[in-house]
């Protein structure tokens, strides 16, 4: 693992420790990789939602498509399952 050493004001340090001690983090560095790992979900949530919004149109979801998806996932559930 790699060391990053950060710079904050001391009304952001105090910050970074009362949400260690409130959250139940061990290290102020638990929660900085937390923080980093949600941007990175956020980000990349927001790229597959923009890809999705420059797609084609595709026909209508209906209640048969839903019904559809609930199955084939229960079956793949199933299968797993043995």
């Amino acid at each position: 693992m790699s060391t990053m050493n950060i710079s904050l004001p001391e009304s952001l340090k105090s910050f970074v420790d009362d949400q260690v001690s409130q959250r139940g983090y061990g290290t102020s560095s638990e929660y900085v990789r937390e923080l980093i790992r949600r941007d990175q979900d956020r980000q990349q949530l927001r790229g597959l939602l923009l890809a999705g919004a420059a797609s084609a149109p595709t026909k209508p979801v209906d209640r048969a498509y839903f019904d559809a998806l609930r199955a084939k996932v229960k079956a793949k559930h199933d299968d797993e399952q043995g």
